[in-house]
């Protein structure tokens, strides 16, 4: 989705609210992560003071395998941004603090994306305590012991 900004660049004290889905994320998700659902977005692009901000939440229904057990478990990721926009920087700004908004475009769903993708776990659980697999036979730990000997 591409949000037209040209107007709340030139105007002090607007704003423009939005809320959307972005389908075509999966290919670019890590394995181990498998969307249910669109990811959806709402928030708002607001100018104070000569300063424009994008302000929005991020959810993003999921099939995640645990790391331990190997379980498949359903999990709705949840994340809010900020981000301060531009469009275009001076020769001593810092590049990472800021959105460029080439031709007053923002590129919500690459942003979005991008903005995800940082904040995915590196670590996935089915649960804080789960107690993975049995190193020797394999049986899920969560179930119950399993009857080999670990001592073996």
């Amino acid at each position: 989705m591409k949000l037209m900004l040209k107007e709340l660049f030139e105007t002090a004290s607007s704003e423009r609210r939005f809320d959307c889905q972005i389908s075509d994320v999966e290919s670019r998700l890590p394995l181990g992560f498998a969307l249910n659902s669109p990811v959806s977005l709402s928030g708002r692009v607001y100018n104070r003071a000569g300063i424009v901000t994008l302000e929005y939440s991020l959810l993003a229904p999921m099939t995640l395998t645990c790391d331990r057990c190997l379980l498949e478990f359903e999990n709705a990721l949840s994340y809010d941004f900020s981000h301060i926009l531009v469009t275009e920087l001076n020769g001593d700004a810092d590049e990472d603090e800021y959105v460029i908004c080439k031709d007053n475009v923002l590129e919500l769903d690459e942003l979005a994306i991008s903005d995800l993708l940082l904040q995915l776990p590196t670590k996935i659980l089915c649960r804080e305590d789960c107690r993975g697999l049995c190193s020797k036979c394999g049986h899920n730990l969560n179930d119950g012991d399993c009857c080999c000997s670990e001592s073996e």
